[in-house]
């Protein structure tokens, strides 16, 4: 895909897909790429539509799949295949629970014993990594007999067996309901955690790569793109990246952190230079803002170390009032949270540095996304997190279609469509090449025959600075504030 894509929940961007429709064919049409998440029956479950009854079709509420054919006539739809767990309320799990062995879907459903076939060992069972507190296994009921089934991260997401025929025809049925609804990029949402294997933590062992590739091979023979998500050490996202089209790229957004944080560029730099250059170029998600991706994970050294990750929390935290601290979860066997709970122009607190990470992430090799709250300018939602004591929250909050208006007339917001504007010239299908040109300052750009546009950052603490130009047949404009590039 050229250009680059935004990041929206449908019922958080005016309440339906229609609504967003109209944002594509108007304000945000320079936009080439749209990435829904979740919107399958029901979008509102347990754990915001990760949890889906019915993974096939769009809930009603939102629209249907002849409103994504639509969208995907003039833009790349990108949609979720809940990888490693369905929701304990759907049809295949009460199936089970009901008839046992006598199920269609006997099988489908990762018990303790599968793993542990001659039982598993104190060790064993606590080497397994989950993102939450607790054990990955919830005790249910199945055909009277009391089973203790994997769940990893809510007691309500069941987890799949993908190595049983049951399992992956799940699977199968899934990727044919996008393929027929228009969808061309298939993100795997925590495929991380998809194989079990006794003995390591499960998260993105050998194993699991083998399981990305031969699920890749799949996804290809639907005419469909594959997205990795993946938030772990750096060196297994290189790993990782010349199996799939696309894989995330959460390094560079800790990282900018740092820099702005800090006032220096080294760790970019590092970073840069290793790279991969199938990214998908994100900073803020649904999920939060990450920090552990570019931190030491379980003993190798990280981009940056365990204290300058201590101290990233510690600016959001000032820069926040104190409610990231609040909102940001500890994981189990951590000593510091894996990412912010707090939107990112509140962590970072400063229009100017926010716009100049936004331009890193549309500079950068790889197709930019830009999460909705994000590209709204939005502040925490502290009442939101306050209703649920959901941590990430708030950085979710929901827009009417009159909040959108106001927003998209801040001049923070107009510069992120200018981004996006600027980043669908030719010049970006040209050759890329970046320079360290200052202990604080760093340079990024694209050229292609007589067109260039280069990017110039200085992330001096309480003094950040950008500055872009572009060079055509027309000549040279230059934008170096806010309401110079909302103009671009």
């Amino acid at each position: 895909m050229a250009g680059a894509s935004i990041l929206v929940y449908a019922e958080r961007v005016g309440g339906n897909i229609g609504e967003i429709e109209k944002l594509l064919a108007g304000p945000l049409a320079d936009f080439t790429g749209i990435h829904v998440l979740p919107f399958f029956h029901p979008y509102d479950g347990d754990d915001a539509g990760f949890d889906p009854i019915d993974h096939t079709i769009v809930d009603p509420r939102l629209g249907d799949w002849s409103d994504f054919k639509r969208i995907s006539n003039s833009h790349e739809v990108t949609a979720d295949l809940i990888v490693n767990h369905a929701s304990s309320l759907s049809p295949e799990f009460l199936d089970w629970q009901e008839k046992g062995a006598d199920s269609e879907f006997d099988g489908m459903f990762l018990t303790f014993d599968v793993v542990f076939p001659n039982g598993g060992n104190e060790h064993d069972i606590t080497a397994f990594y989950r993102p939450r507190p607790g054990l990955p296994f919830t005790a249910y009921e199945v055909n009277g007999t009391r089973r203790l089934v994997w769940t990893t991260f809510m007691p309500s997401q069941v987890d799949i067996d993908i190595t049983h025929e049951a399992g992956q025809a799940y699977l199968r049925r899934i990727l044919e309901a996008l393929a027929s609804g228009g969808v061309k990029v298939v993100r795997l949402d925590a495929v991380g955690y998809a194989v079990k294997t006794p003995g390591t933590d499960s998260f993105m062992t050998p194993e699991t790569l083998e399981f990305v590739a031969e699920i890749t091979e799949l996804i290809h023979s639907y005419g469909m793109r594959v997205l990795v998500e993946v938030h772990a050490h750096y060196t297994q996202q290189l790993d990782i990246a010349p199996l799939v089209d696309l894989i995330y790229d959460f390094q560079t957004a800790p990282l900018l952190l740092h820099s702005f944080f800090t006032g220096t560029v080294d760790k970019l730099s590092d970073w840069f230079s290793i790279r991969p250059t199938n990214c998908l170029n994100v900073l803020d998600t649904h999920d939060g803002y990450g920090v552990i991706d570019g931190g030491p994970i379980n003993g190798k050294p990280g981009l940056i170390t365990q204290d300058d990750m201590a101290f990233i929390f510690e600016r959001a935290a000032e820069n926040t009032g104190g409610h990231s601290n609040i909102a940001s979860v500890v994981p189990q066997w951590f000593t510091l949270p894996h990412q912010i709970n707090a939107t990112l122009p509140s962590i970072l607190n400063d229009d100017v540095a926010y716009v100049a990470s936004r331009a890193v992430q549309f500079f950068l090799p790889g197709e930019p996304q830009v999460y909705y709250v994000g590209l709204f300018n939005g502040k925490d939602d502290q009442e939101l997190f306050a209703a649920t004591q959901q941590g990430r929250d708030v950085n979710r909050h929901h827009y009417t279609p009159a909040e959108i208006a106001e927003a998209l007339q801040q001049p923070v917001t107009q510069a992120i469509i200018a981004l996006a504007r600027l980043r669908n010239l030719p010049a970006f299908s040209g050759e890329f090449s970046w320079a360290i040109t200052g202990t604080d300052s760093i340079r990024l750009g694209w050229s292609l025959a007589d067109e260039s546009i280069t990017l110039d950052v200085t992330t001096s603490v309480g003094a950040a600075a950008f500055a872009i130009e572009v060079t055509d047949a027309t000549g040279t404009r230059r934008f170096a504030s806010i309401e110079e590039l909302a103009t671009a």
